[in-house]
């Protein structure tokens, strides 16, 4: 259906990748994956047709239709919000703009009869009259609800935007769809309704994403961009990783015995080989999974960053009482009559779909914003360190380079000692020297959990951490904040992060909030069956 053949791009000296030669059939999920700047995106463009390779060529079959999440937000800003989505299907929309202006014409005439009832006989055989219907059906299902559907795309939250966009590259059922980081700025709820969707999706999926839970659900392979060449692995993301850490322990322990490792790696291959999934293609990938010998298995050249909390001392009884919060900006009430109390085991993940809420809670628990009604209480041998989802204030216009801006935070003021703990956060070399203001916004990331480390604080406190960060560093904080010992309240869009660390889920509704102590998954369930 769609085949990559001699593919190379070269930007200046530079080459992302070369002599990539790669099929993608029907029924399959490739997920994409690399470390940031490895060329995840610019693979995907060069499949699109956006960006012509250096060489080579892809071929698609000529019956196919592609389909291709669009990153302009407002390129449709003159638009419906339901037009927009139907619009994913070109031909269609053309097919019924033509019809529609040949019924208009005043003098129709008989050529125009026959042509009308040509576009009648085509417009129905692509779905057209049921085409606003599947459309609502998508929009509804990303939570977007149907008194938006008739809105100007101009009208409408930046944040909505991308989920029309997200519901236009789906709609209409195209025989392959390339997806660049679908998951960003969805709530949970709308990423499992996506997950939903590509299970069950009958063509070609291609997706970058840095959430591994949907990697996980989703994928059937994985395509490895890294040592500048592009690999095809059978399996989802986990398995991926695990047989890439195997290897890698493989090449390490060359000299001990060889024969050990391998049975270890064919014991690993048989253990996921009959892990079911709920996905449709399991069997597939199962079967699959049984025919891969030990040297297909991945080896990666990529670092991890090493993300580790510990507190300077131990906190008392008393964590944080939060009393009958409420708080109304602008004539939207955003928190009302919020109440909950900490206790000594509580790692809270606080979920809502308005995300200003979850983020005006956090800022009035640091103290950033008073709230209208009620009040918040930290324990008296608390300390708390915070990731707030802005952070251009700590970097924007800063002359200072990464060695003095982390200085300001460390009890230590060596230069040896910071060298030593930027290593571990993947800056070395002449990194530590580059002014703050110009790091990426995964660098900037790494800064401010950097930042929290050397805290010693024994209540972690993180609005949506893992934003514009890699696979690699999402799983480093995963670890970290697993292995904390005392407490945390975060939001992230990670699913599996979510998962593993919280022991507790606070829901902030429209109308109050909910409480329970389980994990996320659980609450899933639990919601979806009340």
């Amino acid at each position: 259906m769609l085949s990559v053949n001699d593919l190379s791009i070269q930007f200046g000296t530079s080459v992302l990748f070369s002599k990539v030669d790669l099929q993608f059939t029907s029924g399959n999920c490739y997920g994409i994956i690399g470390a940031n700047g490895a060329g995840k995106s610019t693979f995907v463009r060069i499949l699109s047709g956006e960006l012509e390779p250096t060489s080579g060529s892809v071929t698609i079959d000529p019956k196919c239709r592609i389909s291709v999440l669009k990153q302009n937000q407002n390129l449709y800003d003159d638009c419906r919000v339901i037009d927009t989505v139907i619009m994913g299907n070109e031909r269609l929309w053309q097919c019924g703009k033509e019809k529609d202006a040949i019924y208009e014409k005043p003098d129709f005439n008989d050529e125009d009869g026959v042509r009308a009832a040509e576009l009648e006989e085509e417009y129905a055989e692509l779905g057209g009259w049921e085409a606003e219907s599947d459309a609502g059906r998508i929009l509804k299902g990303l939570g977007i609800e149907t008194e938006q559907h008739e809105m100007m795309m101009a009208e409408i939250d930046p944040r909505l935007k991308v989920k029309v966009l997200l519901a236009q590259a789906l709609f209409g059922h195209p025989d392959i769809i390339l997806l660049d980081e679908p998951t960003n700025n969805l709530d949970l709820n709308s990423v499992v309704w996506l997950e939903n969707f590509l299970m069950d999706y009958e063509g070609t999926v291609l997706v970058v994403s840095h959430d591994r839970y949907f990697l996980n659900n989703i994928c059937t392979h994985i395509v490895d961009i890294d040592y500048g060449k592009i690999k095809l692995y059978v399996g989802n993301y986990d398995f991926w990783y695990e047989s890439s850490q195997l290897i890698q322990k493989l090449v390490k322990d060359q000299n001990k015995k060889a024969e050990q490792k391998i049975a270890e790696l064919q014991m690993f291959i048989a253990r996921f080989s009959a892990n079911r999934s709920k996905s449709r293609q399991a069997t597939s990938r199962r079967k699959l999974l049984d025919k891969i010998t030990v040297e297909e298995l991945p080896a990666s050249s990529r670092r991890y960053p090493w993300v580790g909390f510990k507190a300077d001392r131990e906190p008392g009884k008393d964590r944080l009482f939060v009393t009958d919060v409420s708080k109304t900006v602008d004539g939207v009430k955003l928190l009302d009559h919020i109440n909950f109390i900490v206790g000594k085991e509580d790692k809270i993940a606080i979920i809502g779909k308005n995300e200003l809420a979850v983020t005006m809670l956090f800022r009035i628990l640091m103290g950033e914003e008073e709230p209208d009604t009620g009040s918040v209480k930290w324990g008296a041998s608390i300390e708390n360190a915070y990731f707030p989802k802005d952070n251009s204030s700590f970097f924007d216009g800063r002359e200072e380079d990464l060695i003095d801006w982390m200085r300001q935070f460390s009890t230590d003021k060596r230069e040896s000692y910071l060298r030593t703990f930027l290593g571990r956060m993947l800056f070395s070399g002449d990194d530590v020297y580059k002014p703050v203001k110009v790091l990426s916004g995964g660098e900037r990331v790494r800064c401010m959990i950097s930042k929290m480390m050397l805290s010693g604080a024994n209540f972690l406190v993180l609005d949506q951490p893992t934003n514009h960060l890699d696979l690699e560093s999402i799983a480093a904080l995963n670890n970290g904040l697993e292995a904390f010992k005392h407490n945390v309240i975060f939001s992230c869009h990670d699913h599996q992060l979510t998962q593993t660390v919280a022991n507790r889920i606070i829901e902030l509704t429209e109308d109050g909030m909910i409480d329970r102590r389980c994990t996320y998954d659980e609450y899933m369930n639990l919601i979806s069956n009340e």
